[in-house]
């Protein structure tokens, strides 16, 4: 089994970062340690206006992530180019929810979309043919659904609706870790990266304040819920929780490290994803800093081969998308069919 490092089992050099005694002065020691951590990562730097910038509680990207990652984008984009016949959920006249396979980049959904040309495109009528927009994205290795709009004027309504966080959002990820000791949980952080840094997870407590480059930390909140560890389990529909009934996790440190038993660490966990927000990466995050990364997820300490299968991509599913439509005004619900690993997964649930 090929396992890139979890976030929070520290490496020699991160240990010795964070114990030896630096010689600077000590309002500068916080920031020389992330930075010895992140083994030269650009994202922890001095500020001259503060004497310090956010430092991140969890990890860069693995070394091993860069070759595994250009290998993953130059056969993405193979199947890309191939990808010719979007799968549809829902069509009407203004917009499409179409089902995004894992491994294809979102753009090329717009023009496998059957409507997409139609007659309008044979007969080269530019003037009849659809305005397609994608009215929200998936990560390339991400599965599940899309909305793509056909009018500029439906366009905007659902853009604005999606960065309002207007759309309710369901994922399912299938991880490998530590089991959650809890059974739902909300997750609140900070998000945010340097100018050609890594997306890392912040404390709540950094949210608004600058980072190298000129960007900010941004809050993010993500609800969970296990539906099952090892096989063990029940499949059920997406929740209607409350956040009272949930454990509240409010990031402020690097998460307490845990027991090294291999058994426990190599737990298969199957959990539902509600964000609350609309991060860059979010979930994979979470996922990461919560102890169970996602399986494939390369960037974010996720295992790459698991009972000897090499996994080309990480096993996350947008699973559903409900929202108000934005010229009927009705409210509307959407499912995607279950990918294969979540399948085989529940099969084995009793």
């Amino acid at each position: 089994m090929t396992r890139l490092p979890l976030p929070l089992l520290l490496s020699p050099r991160f240990a010795a970062a964070l114990t030896t005694p630096q010689p600077l002065p000590p309002a500068r020691r916080l920031v020389a340690a992330a930075a010895a951590a992140a083994g030269g990562d650009q994202a922890v730097n001095m500020s001259a206006a503060t004497g310090e910038y956010p430092v991140p509680v969890s990890p860069p990207y693995p070394a091993a992530s860069k070759d595994v990652e250009l290998r993953r984008a130059m056969t993405a984009s193979a199947r890309s180019a191939a990808y010719s016949s979007a799968s549809v959920v829902f069509e009407d006249e203004w917009i499409a929810v179409v089902d995004k396979p894992a491994g294809v980049y979102c753009d090329a959904l717009l023009s496998a979309l059957p409507c997409s040309g139609g007659s309008a495109a044979a007969s080269g009528d530019e003037a009849t043919k659809p305005n397609l927009h994608l009215a929200n994205r998936l990560d390339r290795d991400t599965s599940g659904l899309m909305v793509i709009t056909k009018c500029n004027k439906v366009a905007g309504k659902l853009v604005k609706a999606f960065t309002e966080h207007k759309v309710k959002k369901t994922y399912l990820a299938l991880c490998i870790g530590y089991p959650p000791t809890w059974e739902k949980i909300k997750i609140c952080s900070g998000h945010g990266r340097s100018k050609h840094g890594a997306w890392r997870v912040y404390a709540m407590s950094d949210v608004g304040r600058s980072l190298p480059g000129g960007s900010i930390v941004r809050d993010m909140s993500t609800k969970f819920e296990v539906l099952g560890v090892n096989g063990k389990g029940h499949f059920r529909e997406p929740s209607n929780f409350e956040v009272d009934e949930t454990e509240s996790i409010t990031v402020q440190e690097k998460a307490a490290d845990q027991t090294s038993d291999s058994e426990v660490m190599n737990s298969m966990i199957l959990v539902r994803a509600y964000p609350q927000s609309g991060r860059t990466h979010q979930i994979r995050l979470h996922c990461q800093y919560l102890r169970f990364p996602i399986r494939g997820d390369v960037k974010y300490s996720g295992v790459i081969e698991w009972n000897g299968v090499d996994y080309d991509g990480h096993a996350l599913h947008a699973e559903s998308l409900s929202f108000v439509h934005p010229v009927t005004g009705l409210p509307v619900t959407f499912r995607s069919p279950l990918p294969s690993w979540a399948n085989e997964f529940i099969s084995t649930m009793g």
